[in-house]
């Protein structure tokens, strides 16, 4: 594989809107020609026999019957507010204009 050049690094320098200086293309083209052999690498150790997977264990739902419980009632939820009306809490207004 043939190694990135300071002008590749450059021109993903100016997509990426990056200031980059001369000495930092130098360095940052041996550091991402390392990081390209590495991933070439991977992908030929990658073989054709292996399923490709998500996860490495089998994972499944664990799904439970919904079960009816009684809630508060409209009485019990408002009896500790601080004010409420109309059988409703009660906020103060947060916006000067009406919708």
């Amino acid at each position: 594989m043939a190694a990135i050049s300071r002008e590749e690094v450059a021109h993903l320098a100016r997509l990426s809107r990056l200031a980059v200086t001369e000495q930092e293309l130098d360095t940052f083209a041996g550091q991402l020609d390392v990081i390209l052999q590495s991933v070439a690498r991977i992908g030929e150790v990658a073989a054709t026999d292996i399923p490709p997977t998500s996860h490495s264990v089998p994972l499944t739902n664990v799904f439970r019957d919904d079960v009816v419980v009684p809630g508060l009632t409209q009485e019990a939820a408002l009896s500790g507010a601080p004010d409420a009306e109309d059988g409703r809490f009660r906020v103060p207004r947060i916006l000067d204009e009406e919708a």
